[in-house]
């Protein structure tokens, strides 16, 4: 029964291990796609962004994703960029930036540095919070 147990706790921390890394490795890819990418040409210069990938069909980006984006817009208002994309209008942008579900948001700070990815709904607080880290107040 123990090894059962020791089994399972063993899988769960590799399990959150490739999580990380692969999280790890999506940002630096999107770093990378994000310092060329024609998505970002529009952006104003030292003014922070949220590129937030969505889809029609998508009911948590509808119903969750837009309003916390909305709110995190009043509340900062021209402190922030949001770029909406809609991945089925936009595969090529979709796959150049590594998104494979909706909604998935970046966080890019003043300098169009990629800093976080969010894979599936991130509320206004934890939005707000990637922003600190990254060096917006």
């Amino acid at each position: 029964m123990i090894e059962r147990i020791i089994f399972v706790v063993f899988l769960m921390v590799a399990g959150a291990v490739a999580y990380r890394l692969y999280t790890r490795y999506h940002l630096q890819w999107a770093a990378a796609s994000a310092s060329v990418d024609p998505l970002l040409h529009d952006l104003k210069p030292n003014v922070p962004a949220i590129v937030y990938f969505t889809t029609p069909t998508c009911a948590p980006c509808r119903t969750q994703q837009q309003p916390a984006l909305a709110r995190l817009q009043a509340e900062l208002g021209e402190d922030i960029q949001i770029i909406q994309i809609d991945a089925t209008q936009n595969a090529e942008a979709a796959d150049r930036w590594g998104v494979f579900s909706a909604p998935t948001t970046f966080v890019l700070d003043s300098r169009r540095q990629v800093r976080d990815v969010n894979y599936g709904v991130a509320d206004t607080n934890k939005l707000k919070r990637q922003l600190a880290a990254a060096g917006v107040n």
